[in-house]
């Protein structure tokens, strides 16, 4: 399934922080509301929907928690219109009960994380500490989220447009992972208008829209009917993620033909990572990289892929975590690949790398 495709388009560049990237693209993707609380470092998204939601006469409330925002999400959606949260780190931990409804519910939703340091309040520096959270559901229960990362202002624009089209598609939530970096960034972009990433969504012949002509509609997460009804709501649950495991894989690979070390990098760690990696390559030595784009699903497969074209690879794995990302990459490499190939580059608590800290990395793997 291909995402948004922005290659040929001539729309005139603006520039704008990635935080308001985010909110223009929600709007333009057809969202009707929008509720959150304000949170460093996402703040300039409600604070940019306030105004323009106000223009559209789309309903924007600031809610008086994430709590409360979460659940006014989950009404929002299940009248069946396009609705959007955003928060940062301690916000997003806040809501997982409700996302856990949603999921629960098989609600469409968009729903922003711009990460930072952490655990606890932390700090308001950008972080990616929040991988396990956002890809192995968060709240209690077997659930997903998709889960797009951007890594520049262009992606945080179009993967927002693609959120909500996926959101609808497979009715479940779509998280957007973004962190302090990408949110703050400001660079120019092509603000495009929306274009449908399939022919047909679904109808939404679900939506608690008023029974008057109809039998009413019911949703609900509480299953207590015999026989086992939670253990069948879980069953179809399973099946639709193994379906979108198949369907939906993004990734991006730079410079991993023949390559000696490949980095494994999202976000704005790719960013840095490519950076080191072209300062590298100028001294001789191939260096990769591999990005994905899809924190969840993974992309098992394209990487599986990569290592074995690159039979004599190293592996660097680099996170603004202490390790989180790089159990997906043991998992998918863990039949082909030694474990003492795959390396590790990364701190949590708000630590960002540079490209000369990540150059020295790899030169370091190089020396071995």
């Amino acid at each position: 399934m291909a995402e948004y495709n922005n290659t040929e388009s001539h729309e005139k560049r603006v520039l704008m922080k990635g935080n308001e990237a985010v909110g223009e693209a929600a709007i333009k993707a057809g969202c009707q509301c929008y509720f959150a609380y304000p949170i460093t470092p996402q703040t300039e998204t409600p604070e940019y929907l306030s105004r323009r939601m106000e223009e559209e006469n789309l309903v924007f409330i600031q809610a008086e928690s994430e709590v409360a925002a979460i659940n006014m999400v989950f009404g929002a959606a299940a009248a069946g219109v396009r609705v959007m949260t955003s928060s940062s780190s301690p916000g997003i931990s806040l809501k997982q009960e409700g996302i856990s409804y949603i999921a629960g519910a098989e609600l469409p939703c968009v729903i922003v994380n711009v990460c930072r340091g952490g655990p606890g309040l932390g700090n308001i520096d950008a972080s990616q500490a929040d991988y396990f959270q956002s890809t192995r559901g968060g709240g209690h229960g077997d659930y997903r989220c998709i889960v797009l990362a951007p890594n520049c202002l262009q992606e945080c624009y179009d993967m927002t447009l693609n959120a909500f089209d996926l959101a609808d598609y497979y009715r479940m939530p779509v998280l957007i992972q973004s962190d302090g970096i990408i949110g703050q960034l400001v660079e120019p972009f092509q603000m495009h208008p929306y274009k449908p990433m399939f022919e047909k969504l679904p109808p939404k012949d679900w939506a608690l829209t008023g029974c008057v002509g109809r039998k009413p509609n019911v949703i609900r997460t509480l299953y207590l009917n015999p026989p086992n009804g939670l253990e069948m709501h879980n069953r179809k649950l399973e099946e639709k993620y193994n379906k979108i495991k198949s369907e939906l894989r993004w990734c991006e690979t730079y410079n991993c033909d023949n390559a000696d070390i490949i980095v494994i990098a999202y976000g704005a760690s790719s960013r840095i990572a490519k950076s080191a990696i072209k300062k590298h390559n100028n001294n001789g030595t191939k260096i990769g990289l591999f990005r994905p784009k899809t924190l969840w699903p993974w992309p098992d497969v394209e990487l599986v892929e990569v290592a074995k074209k690159n039979k004599n690879a190293k592996f660097l794995v680099v996170e603004m975590s202490t390790g989180q990302m790089i159990e997906d990459v043991y998992l998918s490499l863990m039949d082909i690949v030694s474990k003492k190939e795959i390396h590790f580059f990364g701190m949590g608590g708000g630590w960002n790398p540079t490209p000369d800290s990540v150059y020295q990395k790899i030169s370091e793997i190089i020396k071995k």
